[in-house]
């Protein structure tokens, strides 16, 4: 009689390191000249991160900064939803970084149907935010996480609970 095994593909952040790549940044741009005598402001706010410069330019570089400490950190740049820049006092920009826990349904269906498409013998199943895929055979399960680390979904993808 074959057992089952199954992984979970869930979408995570880890805070903490969201919260240590946040003070690597703001100990950076303090650090750098081109940010000498300017208002920069990197806050994290619940699950969104809110970031302030003296302009568009400057608001980028924050960003750039930013990302690059997250990936460092070993969180991916698929894990922040940017939103648009806004004007904010004195001529000041400010944009809103959320971060993105969990796998939608609308993603989750996409991951299925590439699943499905690839003609494998595996159940996927969608459970609240992450997915559970499930077969007889551990090869079977191997090469399903190669095909989604092989694609493209615009999220920061992980896999737990391999047994």
């Amino acid at each position: 009689m074959a057992t089952a095994h199954s992984f979970d593909v869930v979408s995570d952040v880890d805070m903490q390191e969201v919260d240590n790549a946040i003070n690597q940044a703001l100990k950076e741009i303090k650090q750098r000249y081109d940010f000498k005598n300017t208002i920069t402001e990197i806050k994290l706010v619940k699950e969104d991160i809110k970031i302030v410069s003296d302009d568009d330019f400057k608001l980028k570089s924050v960003v750039e900064v930013l990302v690059s400490k997250l990936i460092k950190r070993g969180i991916s740049g698929k894990a922040l939803d940017l939103d648009k820049k806004e004007e904010a006092t004195l001529g000041s920009a400010r944009q809103t970084a959320k971060i993105i826990k969990g796998i939608s349904t609308e993603k989750a269906k996409k991951i299925i149907a590439e699943i499905k498409a690839s003609k494998l013998k595996v159940q996927a199943q969608i459970m609240d935010n992450q997915l559970r895929v499930s077969s007889k055979d551990l090869d079977t399960l191997q090469e399903v996480m190669a095909l989604i680390k092989s694609k493209d979904f615009d999220i920061a993808l992980q896999f737990t609970n391999f047994r």
